[in-house]
């Protein structure tokens, strides 16, 4: 997979990373994601957050969004809340280019995770 996204055309790439949900957004509130999704989200506790952490994600996404032109991806089984906010606002001094790569790494981390979890009989 990671190979095909690799070589896979700019418009391609970011088609795939524009399919992904916004962190802590309206699609998570709503309760319009995949039970994968709302797991990793969950266990960096997305999902309980306070009235002031929602407007703190929902600002950086937004401007996130506004800078690059698709949404914030990040492995969020990897980090907490805190950890996500801090590479949220380093990832926003980033270049177009960096970042779409960045966000390609982090769609082959969360693949990479998902398929070991399945593997090993748990949850993706």
């Amino acid at each position: 997979m990671v190979d095909a996204v690799r070589h896979a055309s700019r418009e391609e790439q970011l088609a795939l990373i524009r399919a992904h949900p916004d962190l802590a957004g309206k699609a998570a509130r709503a309760g319009a994601m995949t039970a994968s999704s709302v797991a990793e989200q969950s266990s960096a506790g997305l999902d309980r957050l306070t009235g002031e952490e929602y407007a703190r994600f929902e600002r950086l996404n937004a401007a996130y969004r506004e800078k690059f032109g698709f949404p914030f991806i990040i492995a969020v089984r990897r980090h907490d809340k805190h950890g996500i906010l801090r590479a949220f606002e380093t990832r926003l001094r980033h270049g177009v280019d960096d970042e779409i790569q960045e966000a390609l790494s982090q769609i082959a981390d969360i693949a990479r995770l998902r398929l070991e979890a399945l593997a090993a009989g748990r949850p993706a």
